[in-house]
């Protein structure tokens, strides 16, 4: 059996449970001194103070900070292309929806993802992962959404798992054929929805990957009476609901979510005060992404109403090549603070436990603690409020994921 302690922990900074944490206990959190932890074959084995236990490997954080290891809740991790070609459309005042109703948005990168082989998409993707490892994160969420037809998104869908067999970083495939109706489907968007629920649904259970569904409830894209059948078609073949919902416009899609029971809905950028209570009743997870208010020039989600209404908050990058090409979660943790108001506290608890509650893998990670992995991050700073409170560096030194380092 492989031992290997991280020693000399000036700070370690945790939250606690196997569950995402709401209202006044977002911000508790362990917070240790001159602390140490004990990892056996990946898993923590004991978290102390004071003189360490013996171990075969010492990891010395040299009086620093250590974490959990981050965890990125929801990425668009597979596309072809990128789409640079926007950044000027968006200067000079072009919507969103008027780049995506002008041939552009998503449109454009199913064209690439649709182009590329299953190894292209692989190789590209393993490179994100690799960044997004640099920042922090040892635990993402990935989704389809690019291939809009079946072959495609099954193909989306199968670079997951090659990923998550071939790398370090622990993946959560969701499937998202709900994403746009394609080009070839705009004159029949109610067969293109049938294809979904009818067709994609089935043959991506068949497939044993995907374990939630996600759709793009919004103006332009599916109403919420669509949205619902989709994640109904969903949970018929064991696939939990996601919903993006309430990001440009609120269309009813956070309520939706709290009455369909979705594991967790997305953006809420504009959710209303009606969907902020239907989360609370119907257990939902926000998961926030501040990133892509601060990309397109929006405004940003009520965090606090909902930390007030007890809905667990979680956040994460939106990592995609249109709205939001960003995969530092360190960024999100700065936003976080500064633009949703959120303490240093609440903030980890958002991109750690609860996080990992919103791809249901809170049991395994998103503290420190015993029986957990041990994914923990060694911080170039001496305390949490420094890396919310310090921006545009890697405060990074150190990651560790099942107990064997990574980056550093």
């Amino acid at each position: 059996m492989s031992k290997v302690i991280v020693t000399n922990i000036g700070t370690l900074a945790t939250p606690r449970g196997s569950g995402p944490k709401s209202g006044p206990d977002q911000g508790k959190l362990e917070v240790l001194k001159d602390a140490w932890v004990l990892m056996e074959d990946g898993l923590i084995s004991q978290v102390g103070t004071g003189p360490a236990p013996a171990a075969d490997r010492i990891i010395d954080a040299q009086g620093n900070l250590v974490t959990p290891g981050l965890v990125d809740a929801h990425t668009h991790l597979i596309f072809g292309g990128w789409r640079q070609n926007e950044l000027g459309m968006k200067l000079h005042g072009k919507t969103y929806l008027e780049i995506q109703n002008a041939g552009g948005g998503i449109q454009s990168t199913t064209n690439a993802t649709r182009a590329a082989t299953e190894e292209e998409l692989t190789t590209k993707a393993a490179r994100a992962l690799d960044e997004m490892m640099s920042f922090g994160v040892t635990t993402c969420e990935a989704k389809s959404g690019y291939g809009l037809a079946t072959e495609h998104e099954l193909k989306a869908l199968q670079v997951i798992k090659n990923l998550n067999d071939r790398h370090p970083m622990d993946i959560v495939a969701t499937f998202m054929g709900a994403h746009l109706v394609p080009a070839e489907y705009k004159a029949d968007r109610a067969e293109y929805i049938r294809l979904v629920c009818q067709e994609m649904i089935p043959k991506v259970k068949d497939q044993g990957i995907a374990k939630y569904c996600d759709v793009f409830c919004e103006a332009d894209t599916f109403t919420a009476e669509e949205s619902r059948q989709v994640l109904e078609a969903g949970l018929k073949y064991g696939l939990r609901p996601k919903i993006h919902a309430d990001e440009i416009e609120a269309i009813g899609g956070s309520q939706l979510a709290g009455q369909i029971g979705a594991i967790s809905a997305e953006h809420l950028i504009v959710c209303p005060p009606e969907g902020i209570a239907s989360l609370a009743k119907g257990g939902v997870i926000a998961c926030l992404l501040p990133a892509t208010s601060f990309y397109l020039g929006a405004v940003f989600a009520p965090a606090r109403d909902m930390v007030a209404a007890g809905v667990p908050v979680a956040m994460a990058t939106d990592f995609n090549p249109g709205s939001c090409p960003c995969l530092n979660l360190q960024f999100v943790i700065n936003l976080g603070c500064l633009k949703y108001k959120l303490t240093p506290e609440e903030v980890l608890t958002a991109v750690t436990l609860n996080a990992a509650a919103a791809i249901d893998r809170a049991c395994d990670v998103g503290s420190v603690e015993p029986g957990k992995l041990g994914d923990l991050v060694i911080w170039d700073a001496p305390d949490l409020n420094y890396i919310c409170y310090r921006m545009g560096s890697n405060l990074v030194k150190t990651v560790i994921k099942k107990g064997t380092v990574v980056v550093g």
